[in-house]
């Protein structure tokens, strides 16, 4: 498993919990992130968690390595988003989900005032756009109304 734009190591803890013999990877563009991620993670830091600093840009793994790649609140902060689904689908073997998750907000949204640097991508546009970069059986699940899982399958 892969968490791109770990932050502090929550999502990775997560993950682990659902998946008691996964292995989990994460990344971030901090280097703060970072360190608060192998912190909150100490007790199976580079056995079962792996966290370094990256980008969606350019990933750091071979092709097909992982099985499940998640983004949690991310994708707003992503360049070139075209390029970084490409690397994400790369990164994955067949089969493979890649989960996004975003708080629902649209081009109007305050959070395009408050954060910078910020992209909103509304949950049909990211769907859309893992379309085109190829995943297929994507869908979008609204867990509540302000939020979004928009899933993908690589074939």
């Amino acid at each position: 498993m892969l968490d791109i734009g770990c932050g502090g190591g929550a999502t990775l803890r997560r993950l682990l919990k659902r998946s008691k013999n996964g292995v989990a990877y994460g990344i971030d563009i901090s280097e703060e992130s970072v360190a608060k991620a192998r912190k909150v993670n100490a007790k199976v830091i580079d056995r079962q968690v792996f966290v370094g600093q990256g980008s969606a840009v350019k990933l750091s793994y071979e092709d097909e390595k992982f099985e499940l790649v998640t983004a949690v609140e991310t994708v707003y902060f992503w360049p070139e988003l075209p390029v970084c689904l490409q690397e994400v689908r790369r990164v994955l073997k067949h089969g493979g989900r890649f989960v996004i998750m975003v708080e629902v907000v649209d081009s109007c949204s305050k959070w395009i005032d408050v954060v910078e640097g910020m992209t909103a991508y509304p949950p049909e546009q990211l769907k859309e756009m893992l379309d085109e970069a190829g995943f297929v059986k994507t869908e979008i699940h609204r867990k509540r109304p302000s939020y979004a899982a928009i899933v993908g399958v690589k074939s």
